[in-house]
């Protein structure tokens, strides 16, 4: 078996080409926002269960295998019988599960344990800078000055949507954890949009979803992973739903919709742009928050956001002036 060719990175039409076709370009954009939207509506559906009494790792692990059913046989379908495509890319697929999906989820949850919400997605959300970072000193494909300034507003938004100007206090392990789950998120991103292994992108999705939730329930069992669950009903803008309502849309729109459609997105776009699009998951976050929460985003996240925007748009102007 193997894992991932990094190399193979370096030559990937949509990670390194100076244009795409518009087609190509505009489809990677409609996926990629859409995997940050619904990606963002995560949080403010698992804060519900949360408050009934069920444990993050319960929600996560069930979160996890409801998307692995859903698209485990579009998966197997993109297979074609191509059955040596998907051993070849064992490895890739291990990985991808264990880090880029259980990894991600079980360290950021692990940091938001012992840390606010806000400065741990943050720490998370370094991701994209961390992908501009890989991908020069390992395949040589230096940022220009445009692509670090767009990265440089997309930072300050994220300030502003989390709105950590006010000060906030930093544990030592939350941190840890929270880089943690920046490693995962980055493996994600970088993960997602090598083309060159041949495994479909729906195979990869299914893949890493059936092995994420296969490690999730080995926390679980071994008690790393606390899995507390309430049948409690529970609340969102007002309106009262039954327990099980959340979870569903949780696994089938929040994980299977955000995960397909995220590689989707990477294939297109490359694992650069792609993960700075994945920002608008942040603004997606408050937005919800607001909406099924009552959580009112202030005047300066709505700053950020357009900050974030801006950050995207001189990143995709600086694709053209990456030079290998």
């Amino acid at each position: 078996m193997t894992t991932v060719d990094h190399d193979s990175l370096a030559s990937a039409p949509s990670a390194t080409a100076p244009t795409a076709a518009p087609s190509r370009l505009v489809t990677g954009l409609v996926f990629a926002v859409v995997s940050a939207t619904t990606f963002g509506l995560s949080g403010s559906l698992a804060r519900g269960l949360l408050d009934t009494g069920w444990s993050a790792g319960a929600v996560v692990l069930v979160r996890v295998g409801i998307a692995a059913l859903v698209v485990l046989p579009f998966g197997l379908y993109a297979l074609h019988g191509r059955w040596n495509v998907l051993w070849h890319n064992a490895g890739l697929v291990l990985v991808y599960g264990a880090l880029a999906v259980a990894g991600a989820q079980f360290c950021y949850f692990s940091a938001v344990a012992r840390m606010d919400v806000g400065p741990a997605l943050l720490i998370e959300y370094t991701a994209p800078a961390a992908v501009v970072v890989w991908l020069w000193l390992r395949h040589g494909q230096r940022p220009g000055p445009v692509t670090l300034v767009g990265a440089g507003l997309a930072a300050l938004g994220l300030v502003l949507v989390l709105d950590l100007l006010s000060g906030a206090d930093l544990n030592v392990a939350g941190v840890l954890w929270a880089l943690a789950a920046m490693v995962g998120a980055a493996a994600y991103f970088v993960i997602s949009a090598d083309e060159a292994n041949g495994l479909p992108p729906l195979a990869l999705a299914a893949g890493g979803l059936v092995v994420g939730a296969l490690f999730l329930g080995v926390l679980g069992v071994v008690g790393l992973l606390p899995m507390d669950t309430s049948t409690s009903s529970t609340t969102y803008a007002g309106h009262t739903v039954a327990w099980w309502v959340p979870l569903l849309v949780l696994g089938v729109v929040t994980a299977a919709v955000s995960y397909t459609t995220g590689i989707a997105a990477g294939r297109r776009l490359g694992s650069r742009l792609a993960s700075f699009v994945a920002l608008l998951e942040v603004v997606a976050g408050v937005v919800f928050a607001w909406l099924l929460l009552d959580q009112l985003p202030r005047p300066v996240q709505l700053v950020g956001g357009l900050l974030i925007l801006a950050g995207v748009v001189a990143v995709k102007l600086g694709e053209s002036r990456v030079r290998s």
